[in-house]
């Protein structure tokens, strides 16, 4: 006879779970014992949200589901942002909570809500387990799911009862690969007619080009067929051998530098390119050409209508398409003349003694290696570092341009140091973003990481406050007090150190990641370039450019 706590936590093993985040509560202390025994890690986390977000972050670096535990209630509607930030990111993430007896209620309906009502427009499937011989199956199926084109959050309801009660020892279910299919012939032999066909061809790299089965074969198509390249948010740095067909990020939706090389191509095509990111380019009428290619039909929006599709397993169908296409296109660098003067704007400024955006994320290049990871939290330093900040390694950006909520930043970080201890990791955040969950702060330490905060301070919701002028709003409702950063991170056993001085700022990080354990730099920042370069800037001289 086996409980059911821990024959979840058997079939959690038998998946492959190597640690488990979240917060333990009474409904599901049978699965805390159960874990206790197993060989499974329980990350302890200071709120439900950031353990979500942990597991999604998991899930988005090793492209195996990431597993967040919480009680019922308050702590399991805790994940709801965790759970729809990795639905729209395509993060797989599996979500255990616990619920009151499902056999009898003894505590009437205290602290009851439908959990599993509320995470099915959040997840690709909720699911309450109702008998201990169905968990085998039960999770197998989560983790399928969870894994499978588009990858996503699955949730499962384990009621105490379930938990405790005991039955015969049901075998588990091995966990087998999944073949993708490849694009078929007549489709690749479409996409490459309009390719040839081009006259100025453009591909742009898109969230699903970032998946860690896929970059490898999607940096030989572009190094193949030399046709030069730009990515959205989420795609940055998936070709890491073909830099010098780089055109830049599209950081906005039009009117950016690199939307001078998007306007004038002829075909453009879309490798992974997923519409839950904030539009790279606008389709029109008069706009060019749409090539599809992803592991999933194309989602058709107001904004992007392909015309042609290549639907299959992304590495496969890339190398049968780069077969048809290499040496034989003849027009396939016809937009790269543009790279220089594109690559040029942005770096504009970089070094300015002004602790300007553009200066903040050079100076944070300097210190990363290729290697290094940077997550984001959302504000407005995350436009420019999308625009300004060269990668050459997939996944060592870490945004989110799908949900894009504020707190993700932090517990990105930490997940991303668990899992590459080796590596440098840095958060950047926002002073709003980091306060929504910099209590983790406390995990880090706890956990021994070497993490680097750098927190941004303005004393504002800077990014709605920037919204807010440009709407010609006046300035109202955005402002707020700050602690002494130095001292709060003292306060959880971190390192804190402030930036007095512009030229400071490299050492400071440089020395902040040689000396190691958890250390916040916090850095003040001139958001005064946001108007002149993404307003006014580019509403007065692009246009006149892009008609030469």
């Amino acid at each position: 006879m086996i409980q059911g706590a821990e024959l979840l936590v058997a079939a959690l093993h038998n998946e492959g779970v190597e640690r488990i985040y979240g917060l333990p509560g009474e409904e599901n202390l049978d699965v805390v014992e159960a874990l206790r025994r197993s060989p499974i890690e329980l990350v302890l986390t200071r709120h439900e949200q950031a353990a979500a977000f942990m597991a999604a972050t998991y899930g988005r670096l090793t492209g195996k589901a990431g597993v967040c535990l919480t009680t019922l209630g308050p702590g399991a509607l805790n994940l709801a942002t965790g759970a729809a930030y990795a639905l729209l990111g395509a993060m797989p993430m599996v979500m255990i909570t616990g619920q009151k007896g499902v056999l009898s209620s003894r505590q009437a309906r205290f602290q009851v809500v439908d959990v599993v009502g509320a995470m099915k427009p959040l997840t690709k499937l909720a699911r309450q387990i109702v008998s201990p011989a169905t968990i085998p199956t039960l999770v197998r199926e989560a983790f399928r799911v969870a894994e499978e084109e588009r990858p996503g959050p699955v949730h499962l309801e384990l009621p105490e009862d379930i938990a405790g009660a005991e039955c015969d020892a049901p075998p588990l279910i091995p966990p087998h690969p999944v073949e993708l299919p490849i694009a078929s012939a007549d489709a690749l032999d479409r996409a490459a007619r309009l390719i040839q066909q081009a006259a100025r061809p453009l591909v742009m790299l898109g969230a699903a080009a970032s998946r860690p089965r896929s970059t490898a074969d999607l940096a030989k198509f572009v190094i193949r067929t030399r046709i030069p390249y730009f990515t959205t948010q989420m795609g940055k740095g998936t070709v890491p051998g073909g830099t010098d067909l780089y055109l830049g990020t599209a950081a906005l939706s039009e009117r950016d530098y690199v939307h001078e090389a998007i306007e004038r191509a002829d075909l453009i095509v879309t490798i992974g390119h997923d519409t839950v990111e904030k539009p790279p380019f606008i389709m029109g009428p008069n706009g060019p050409q749409v090539v599809h290619v992803g592991y999933q039909p194309a989602t058709v929006e107001q904004v992007y209508f392909p015309q042609a599709e290549v639907v299959g397993d992304l590495g496969p169908s890339l190398r049968l398409l780069a077969d048809r296409l290499e040496g034989r296109l003849p027009n396939a660098g016809a937009l790269l003349p543009m790279r220089e003067r594109i690559l040029a704007r942005l770096a504009e400024r970089a070094t300015e003694p002004r602790f300007t955006p553009q200066r903040l994320v050079h100076d944070v290049r300097q210190v990363m290696p290729p290697d290094g990871i940077v997550a984001l939290d959302n504000g407005m330093y995350k436009i420019w570092f999308a625009r300004n900040y060269r990668t050459r390694v997939a996944n060592t950006l870490l945004l989110d341009n799908a949900l894009a909520t504020m707190g993700a930043g932090l517990p990105s970080a930490i997940a991303a140091a668990q899992l590459h201890p080796g590596r440098r990791v840095l958060a950047v955040c926002g002073d709003g973003g980091f306060l929504m969950n910099s209590q983790e702060l406390e995990t880090a330490v706890r956990l021994r990481l070497n993490l680097v905060v750098l927190v941004i301070d303005d004393g504002a919701y800077g990014m709605i406050r920037w919204k807010q002028a440009v709407d010609g709003f006046a300035d109202f409702g955005m402002t707020f007090g700050n602690p002494d950063f130095v001292r709060y991170a003292e306060a959880y056993g971190a390192r804190g150190t402030r930036v007095g001085a512009v030229d400071e700022l490299a050492p400071t990080l440089e020395r902040a990641f040689r000396d190691g354990g958890v250390q916040l730099v916090a850095v003040p920042i001139d958001y005064s370039e946001n108007t002149r370069v993404l307003i006014e800037e580019l509403r007065e001289r692009l246009p006149r450019e892009w008609g030469r």
